[in-house]
């Protein structure tokens, strides 16, 4: 029973240091009708392209104008 508490313990503390990397979600792409892939440069990836720092600096893509290749 010590034990189990004990790997509960380490897996909550874990999880709390986490918590604040795991900030990108499925709802974000649905609020501003995008993929994934239009904020991060792939999916399941944290990096951002333009988009991405452009929404975590403003918090919105609103105002956003998209480069052109």
């Amino acid at each position: 029973m010590r034990n189990i508490l004990r790997a509960l313990a380490i897996l909550g503390t874990v999880a709390l240091l986490f918590a604040p990397f795991a900030v990108g979600t499925p709802e974000m792409a649905k609020k501003e009708s995008k993929q994934c892939v239009y904020c991060h440069t792939a999916i399941g990836k944290p990096d951002l392209n333009d988009a991405g720092r452009y929404y975590k600096d403003h918090k919105s893509l609103e105002g956003y104008k998209e480069k052109k290749p």
